[in-house]
């Protein structure tokens, strides 16, 4: 089974409920808030870049970067016609990144940095990160929090729309501390006619400790966590943790 492949054609459907609106006008304060050396953004795991879409509407000048060829097939095909410019879309896993010039911030959002299970690799994503970033640009990034994939093991989910259903299971290994989604989808195409995919997902809790370190080795400074979408730090309980680092 492998990710993102069948998914990518009704990820959009399935993530319908995702406040993109609300995850800009965060990223947007932080940014204000921070005084960018400029107005160049990536976006590190875009995905389909509904994110990107956002950001770009907000007058920002997008790259966008995703491993997965059919996940960018669909960020490509958005309409970007309302937008100063559009987006540059690359095909690159994080720990590859390489890119044509530098840039002023970095996000990685939607827990994308979960997805990268070697720590070894996350180490080196954020190194590329911070070598192309501008002085003085921001890095801010979102995760799962171990207490989160840790209480998802043996769940079972749902997701349904018009024409797309998806039956998924969580299992989470104490020893890895890898939770794996097990997805089973199903997406109409003509009439009475479904067709089925199996795909499998992984994330790695990884500590608030753990990510500071990793940032710290890459170079970064000035590191600082939020709970999930506040300004504030994190409370204990909360499911998601944002990251700032500067350059």
């Amino acid at each position: 089974m492998s990710s993102y492949g069948f998914l990518a054609g009704c990820y959009d459907q399935f993530t319908a409920d995702v406040d993109y609106a609300a995850w800009g006008s965060y990223i947007q304060r932080h940014f204000q808030k921070n005084g960018l050396p400029g107005n160049t953004v990536l976006d590190l795991a875009c995905g389909t870049g509904s994110l990107t879409l956002e950001l770009a509407r907000r007058g920002y000048e997008m790259i966008g970067a995703d491993q997965s060829p059919d996940m960018l097939a669909q960020a490509a095909a958005k309409d970007f016609s309302g937008c100063a410019a559009a987006p540059i879309f690359l095909c690159q896993p994080m720990e590859a990144l390489d890119l044509y010039g530098t840039i002023d911030a970095c996000v990685c959002c939607l827990d994308s940095v979960n997805y990268v299970t070697d720590p070894k690799k996350l180490q080196r994503a954020f190194e590329r990160v911070h070598l192309f970033l501008m002085p003085g640009g921001l890095f801010l990034f979102d995760v799962n929090t171990p207490e989160k994939l840790q209480g998802l093991d043996g769940q079972v989910f749902l997701d349904e729309t018009g024409d797309a259903y998806c039956v998924w299971r969580a299992e989470y290994s104490p020893r890895s501390r890898i939770c794996s989604y097990f997805m089973d989808i199903f997406q109409q195409e003509e009439g009475d006619l479904w067709r089925r995919g199996e795909e499998l997902h992984r994330e790695r809790a990884y500590t608030v400790p753990e990510l500071t370190g990793f940032l710290e080795q890459a170079g970064f400074s000035n590191i600082k966590t939020y709970g999930n979408l506040k300004q504030r730090p994190p409370k204990p309980g909360e499911d998601r943790i944002f990251f700032t680092a500067r350059r």
